[in-house]
């Protein structure tokens, strides 16, 4: 009768390591790699953003001139 409980107790424990654990664990290396692609294309993507001599002149022209600005003046 013990052998069978240790047996029992030695199956189940192998279940829940590969049916339970292992997936766990490669599920999780999966999407933090998935993650870390993200972020880095991200990061690429800003980079050429940020870079490109165009959108640095849009970014300076955009900006309004000091005088340029005209007061506000509520209408009734």
């Amino acid at each position: 009768m013990k052998i069978l409980l240790q047996l029992l107790f030695l199956y189940l424990l192998y279940k829940f390591i590969f049916d339970f654990i292992i997936p766990l664990y490669q599920t999780t290396k999966q999407v933090k790699r998935k993650v870390n692609k993200m972020q880095q294309d991200m990061n690429e993507h800003l980079h050429r953003h940020n870079n490109n001599p165009a959108n640095q002149q849009n970014a300076a022209a955009s900006k309004p001139l000091k005088d340029d600005y005209i007061d506000y003046e509520e209408v009734k």
